[in-house]
Order: C-alpha cells, then sequence, then structure tokens
C-alpha cells in the first residue's frame, strides 16, 4: 500500500451569485457604518469594474434575496422624512461574526467560562479527581457517596462509623473571569490624512464582542467610545459607529472606564484602549470644555497621567494599542503606561486585531493567582 501525500489541483469552493455578493457586502456595510444604500452604490460601482454580476443575477435580485433572507427591511422614517432600507439585527450578528473569522480565525463555541488555571482549590468546574478531607475545606465540597463507602470499608458495616479519616473532597478548579472595558477613540484624528482608522477599530470591537459572547459568556466587555466627552454604546450600535467633528478627551474615557469596572464583580479587570494617542480636551467641573489641538498641552497630560496612576492603585491594567507613528505622541504613551504599570503596543492597522486578542488571553492567564 502506498503512502505519502496526494496533490491535485487547488478548486475552489462552489459559491452562488448570492454568496459571491454577500461577502463583499458584508464588507462593504462595515466601512459604510451600517449606511445601506452607500453600500450598494459601491457594490454597483465595483460590479461596473470588475463584472461581478450578470444578466441572469442582477444586483437588484441580490438585494430582493436581501430582503427575502431578513438581512434588510424598510426603516420607518425620521424626523427629516428620510426612510429607505436599513440593516437588521441578523445582519448586525453576521457583521459581527464576519469581523471574528477575518481577525481571530474560526473559534468554535467552548463552555461557559471556559478560562481555567493550574491552580486546584475552591473553584465551581469539578475536574473528576478526589483527595482526602484537609482542615479548612468546605463542607459543600466533601463526596458524601466516596466518604461513606470509605468508612464501610475502614470500619466495616455492623456498625456505621463515619471518622475524619473517610471523608473524601471532590477536586475543583479555578475558572478565571475578566470584566474588560474597550475604549475607542472617535475623534477626527481618526480619518486624518487620508487613513481610516475607524474601520479597524471597529472590526477589533466587533471580533472582541463575539469572541467574549461566544467562548467566554461569563467574561463581560463594555464598549466606550470617545471625543470631547466618553460614553457606553451597546454591541448592537458597533457597525454604526464614526468618527465625529470631536477633540480627544482620554481623561473622560478613562473615567467612565472605571466607574464601569468598580461595579463589577469579577477580580480580574482590565481597560483597552485603540487611540492615535493626542489628548487634547478635558471637561472642567464647571462644564466648560478646555481644548488645545496643537501638540500635548500640560495641563491636560497631567490629567492623563492622574487617572492612570489612579487606575493603577485600583489594580486596573490598561493596555494602549497606539495606532500613529508620531514619536512625540508615543513618548506621551510610554510616559502614560509607566504611571499605570500596564502595557503599550506602538502598531499600525495590520495585526491590531491579532495583537488585541493574544493580549486578552494572556492576561486570562497570568492575573489569576
Amino acid at each position: 500500500m502506498k503512502k505519502g501525500f496526494y496533490f491535485k489541483p487547488y478548486e475552489k469552493a462552489f459559491q452562488t451569485p448570492f454568496e459571491k455578493l454577500f461577502e463583499i457586502f458584508k464588507e462593504l456595510i462595515t466601512h459604510t457604518s451600517g449606511d445601506f444604500d452607500e453600500a450598494i452604490d459601491w457594490l454597483r460601482e465595483l460590479d461596473m469594474e470588475y463584472k461581478l454580476t450578470d444578466e441572469n443575477y442582477t444586483i437588484d435580485d441580490f438585494i430582493e434575496d436581501l430582503k427575502k433572507k431578513g438581512y434588510i427591511k424598510e426603516q420607518p422614517k425620521d424626523g427629516d422624512g428620510k426612510g429607505g432600507m436599513g440593516i437588521t439585527a441578523k445582519t448586525e450578528r453576521i457583521i459581527r461574526q464576519h469581523a471574528l473569522d477575518q481577525i481571530f480565525g474560526n473559534i468554535k463555541k467552548s463552555a461557559s467560562g471556559n478560562h481555567k488555571t493550574k491552580h486546584t482549590g475552591t473553584g465551581d468546574e469539578h475536574t473528576g479527581d478526589n483527595r482526602a478531607y484537609q482542615f479548612g475545606d468546605n463542607l459543600s465540597s466533601i463526596s458524601m457517596t466516596e466518604s461513606i463507602k470509605n468508612a464501610q470499608i475502614n470500619n466495616g458495616i455492623d456498625g456505621f462509623n463515619l471518622t475524619e479519616n473517610d471523608l473524601v473532597v471532590e477536586e475543583t478548579q479555578f475558572k478565571a473571569q475578566m470584566s474588560t472595558v474597550l475604549m475607542i477613540d472617535i475623534s477626527h484624528s481618526m480619518i486624518l490624512y487620508g487613513e481610516d482608522r475607524i474601520t479597524p477599530a471597529k472590526k477589533v470591537a466587533m471580533a472582541l464582542a463575539e469572541l467574549i459572547t461566544t467562548r467566554y459568556p461569563k467574561d463581560t466587555l463594555d464598549i466606550i467610545v470617545f471625543g470631547n466627552d466618553a460614553w457606553s454604546i451597546p454591541i448592537k450600535d458597533l457597525p454604526y459607529l464614526k468618527v465625529g467633528p470631536y477633540h480627544t478627551n482620554t481623561v473622560a474615557g478613562l473615567q467612565l472606564a472605571m466607574d464601569i469596572l468598580r461595579r463589577k464583580r469579577n477580580t480580574n479587570k482590565q481597560i483597552f484602549m485603540i487611540t492615535d494617542g493626542k489628548p487634547s480636551c478635558i471637561r472642567e467641573k464647571n462644564g466648560d470644555y478646555y481644548k488645545n489641538s496643537f501638540g500635548l498641552d500640560e495641563y491636560i497630560v497631567d490629567k492623563c497621567y492622574n487617572q492612570a496612576a489612579q487606575a493603577r492603585k485600583l489594580h486596573i491594567p490598561i493596555t494602549t494599542f497606539m495606532i500613529a507613528s508620531d514619536p512625540y505622541l508615543q513618548e506621551f504613551v510610554q510616559h502614560f503606561t509607566e504611571a499605570n504599570q500596564g502595557k503599550a503596543f506602538y502598531t499600525g492597522l495590520k495585526g491590531l486585531g491579532e495583537m488585541i486578542f493574544e493580549d486578552y488571553a494572556a492576561n486570562r492567564k497570568k492575573r489569576i493567582k
């Protein structure tokens, strides 16, 4: 019998005309922040240039299939009398899964809270092993069946006698749980100089949300966006996230992130911050905004360092993903990271998702004691 590898020409998996267009549509709807009409306009432009369709299946046929399959629906008119087609919750989930597949690969769902450590003890996951009872063990962890069997073996069955030496404890294992706040900079600089920084950041947020909700459902993820102010957004709104005409109020974002994490019961907490690294705005106690778009204002920068130190006191590490290469901005991030004793990654947009995933996975393992 011959052994070895059999090579044959690569055969691309069969795709229907709808499936081919849908792959492109998912990418376009992400770039257009959920604007269906704009995404279809782009799709028509691509069709004219690359001949994506033919007379048997047109873009209009594709739109009809989107309706039939429940990916789009007629939107009610807003205050300006504008309506039209919009994506559904089904499409929002598809987009998040698409981002996860792109960035983290095809990660299948596993059991709830699947964050094990090498330490055994008073956890809530049974390992299937037993050990002798030790002083201080929780009585609820005693295996009565095994303990009674030991009492009968050790002391006979004529007169029942259960001693401490007969007791057996079911071994358990800790499961690590993490509360994460992801901060996304939506200031105007995230689309300056012809570089779209917000779309990769948005994709990372969608992928991380899908990862946590499917693989680590006992973990928590909160999304914060920050411009002149900071506010939380639900996961379902991520596809519609846009950059605004904002300055960068990093302090407001950090304050909100820490407020959220203070209310979480999980021991392990962390902040991920995606930014181009130039804080340019803070809000004073009287409600006025102090802004400085030029360089790093010492007054604003010192407020950022104070927040970093405050997070350190609360045992909340901050990992900054810096997507700009200006040396003076990187120097600010370096000092900010030192104040928090956190981490910083100086990266372009390529590979951003993989870096966040790897850091998330590493933090899950090393911070549990």
